[in-house]
Order: C-alpha cells, then structure tokens, then sequence
C-alpha cells in the first residue's frame, strides 16, 4: 500500500478539512485552467495559420519550381524543353506527388474603363484545378486540356473589382516585345485565394497562349511546377530535385534551376516563423504562470498542515516521504485544472472551427477567419508537459517541510 498516496487521498476528499476547496486552490486550479486553455488555443491558432497559409502559397505555385538556368528575376521567362522523360526521373523518386508545365508572360489588360499590369499564366492538361476550384466564387474552372486552345481565362476578384469584370465578359490584354500584340480574352470564372499578391497579379489561361505570344514550339514551356507529398521534408526534396535539374540539359543546351517555395516567398515564411517563436513565449509565460500560483496553493497547504506534518515526522516519517504527499496532492489539483483547461479550451477552438465567429482582415493575414488545426499529438503534449513541468515546480515549496520541527508543529495548535 502506498501510505503517501493514501494520505493525500484523504486530504483531498475529507469533508471538514478538505484543502481542496480552499480559495488559494481554487485559484491554483483555475490558473491552470486558463493557463492551459490558452495553450491549447495559441498552438490550434498558429498551427491553423501555418497550414493554411502554407496551403493556399503552395496552391499557386507547388512546392518547388524549375525553370530556365538563364531567365531573370521577371515574368519574361526564356524557355526549357518538355522533356517526359525527366518528369519520370521526378516521379521515381518517390517523394512528388505531381509535376506540371508552365509558362509566363507580362502584359495590360485594357478594358473601356481601366487598365492593369497583369501576369498570363499558362498551363497544360496537367494542371491540377483543385486549388482553383476550392477558391472559385464565381464562373467556372477552365480545362486547359481541351484539343483546341482556348480563350477563356480566369481572373481574380481584386482585378474584376478594379476593371470591372464579371463572368462572360471579353476584354483585350495587350503584349509589349518586338511590337504591341493585342489578344482578346473572355472570363470564364473569378477566384479569390485570400493571397493579395497572387490575386493582383497572374491571370490563368491556355499554355498554349504563352507560347503563341513567346513564338515558342509546342514543346517550349517556361519550367515545371512539382508539388510533393511531405512538406516537411521540403529542403531534402528541393535537394534531391536541384540535382537532377542541375545536372541535365535539354537539346538546344539550355540548364535548369531550382527554388523552392521557401525562396520564392520568404516573407510569407518569415512572418510565420516570427509567429512561431511567439508561441513558444506565450506556453513559456502560461507556465511560469500556472507554476507560480500552484507553488502559492502549496504553500498554503503546507502551512495548514503544520500541525499533521508535524505528527508525521514525530512518527518517523522521512521527511520525503512527507513531501510526497503534498506532490501527490498537487498532482489531483493539476489534474483537475487540465480537466477544466481542455474543456475551455477545446470548447472555443471548436467553436471557432465549425462557426467562425471571429473574422480576420484577408488583405493582412491572408485568410478571412482565425483558423483552428486541433492536433491530438499536440492536446496529448500540452497536457502531459504541463502536467510534468507543474508537478516537478511543487518539489521548491515542498521543501518548506524539512524547515517544519515536530515539536513546535505539535504544539502549534
């Protein structure tokens, strides 16, 4: 039998001298509650942020991005050859779960009203429109692997706001190289990704339309768009793909580069590392603050139990022995604020899943409501690592009963 266990057992649920009910624990309790409450929302909240913010940027460009060695930091690509049999050489890696053919070019779109600097953005049968179609709100999605190219584009909603576009409508994007090209266009569906610098900027069509305006052969793209299956193990991937890109040259003897999408938007990536890092300091602080009102709640006891320690130690009880207890009571009033903590918590984060009553400006975080990504490896951490940080902060005021003398302790009441 377990005497130390017995005994907290018997603080704990005694009717007339239950310390478990007292105001100092009570307030212990619910600093953990709380304290634990918001760990769970700030974890849900950031992991939501990085996920969904990850999803919508590698939506519209995929993971990694190979392109000619030669083209410069603009839209006015130089191209690479299609080349199958490199795509095999991806795919047999194991690790990409899709490759497809791109190509752009800078133009203006002109309409009666207004113009705007825009990026044509082409592809082939091998696009994958579920991103696109996820973020539709209005049209339809394109499909770019018809026989005959087509000049149905879509467009996104900031620029049908600003040009006042709608589904349907024709308009005309002039071309400036060698000489002005003028190519008319008609919207076919409007999308919104929540991403202001995608939305403002690209324009998806027909690869084949790139090409005709570039004076490319069919077979003359500006790069690939490869998207793997474990976004974790990005920088290996990016790796293993810049060797077999780097080391290859098509047949006119051009070479080709690779960057992933930590490169091509390292604002985006840099701002979710900073969040990061600020969630790291509000478990810290959440913590600190739970430990410090438990070793306030402790302490209390300690000093109501005077009297008791006092009769243990005349009994010859080591004094760890005696700590122990107090650490197993600590242990039940922990338990209890996680208990509540996960309710609260859980509670708001579900809420917030399936209602999103909190709304967010798109234009400064890129999504329109707080996301919430519930994780359970994530619960089952927080609620063991709080557990075990907390109950090991206990040994510092359970230290105050090698200080207590039996006699005087006895003789206190």
């Amino acid at each position: 039998m377990n005497l130390e266990l017995y005994i907290a057992r018997r603080l704990r649920t005694g009717d007339k001298d239950s310390r478990l009910s007292t105001p100092s624990v009570r307030i212990a309790t619910v600093g953990i509650a709380l304290g634990l409450a918001v760990m769970i929302l700030s974890v849900a909240i950031i992991t939501g942020f990085r996920q969904e913010v990850t999803d919508k940027v590698t939506g519209i460009g995929s993971h990694i991005r190979i392109s000619n060695f030669d083209s410069n930091n603009t839209y006015e690509s130089k191209p690479v050859l299609k080349d199958s049999a490199f795509v095999k050489t991806l795919f047999a890696s194991g690790n990409i779960s899709a490759v497809q053919a791109y190509a752009t070019k800078p133009g203006i779109i002109r309409t009666n009203e207004q113009m705007q600097g825009i990026v044509l953005k082409g592809y082939d049968a091998s696009f994958d429109a579920s991103f696109i179609k996820k973020n539709l709100v209005e049209g339809r999605a394109v499909n770019f692997a018809q026989e005959q190219r087509t000049d149905s584009v879509l467009i996104s909603q900031s620029t049908a706001d600003a040009l006042l576009l709608s589904v349907g409508d024709k308009f005309r994007t002039y071309f400036f190289q060698d000489k002005i090209r003028i190519r008319p266009f008609v919207v076919a569906g409007i999308f919104d990704t929540g991403l202001s610098d995608f939305d403002q900027l690209f324009m998806l069509c027909d690869l084949r339309q790139v090409q005709r305006l570039n004076k490319w052969e069919a077979n003359q793209i500006s790069g690939y768009e490869v998207s793997i299956k474990d976004f974790d193990h990005l920088e290996q991937v990016a790796y293993e793909t810049y060797l077999l890109a780097a080391n290859r040259l098509d047949e006119k003897g051009s070479s080709m580069m690779t960057r992933h999408i930590k490169e091509l938007y390292p604002q985006i990536f840099g701002w979710l590392e900073v969040i990061d890092v600020n969630v790291w300091i509000i478990l810290s602080l959440m913590l600190l603050v739970s430990g410090v009102n438990m070793i306030s709640g402790v302490l209390i006891l300690i000093l109501e139990r005077t009297r008791t320690i006092g009769i243990l130690k005349a009994m010859g009880d080591p004094d760890w022995n005696i700590r122990k207890v107090f650490l197993y009571l600590s242990g039940f009033i922990v338990f209890r604020g996680l208990l509540w903590g996960n309710i609260i918590g859980l509670s708001i984060a579900l809420i917030q899943h399936h209602f999103k009553i909190i709304p967010l400006d798109p234009l400064n975080y890129y999504v329109d409501t707080v996301p919430v990504n519930l994780d359970f490896l994530h619960l089952l951490m927080l609620n063991l690592g709080t557990f075990v940080v907390i109950v090991a902060m206990m040994l510092i005021p359970s230290f105050l009963i090698t200080k207590i003398s039996p006699i005087k302790s006895i003789q206190f009441d």
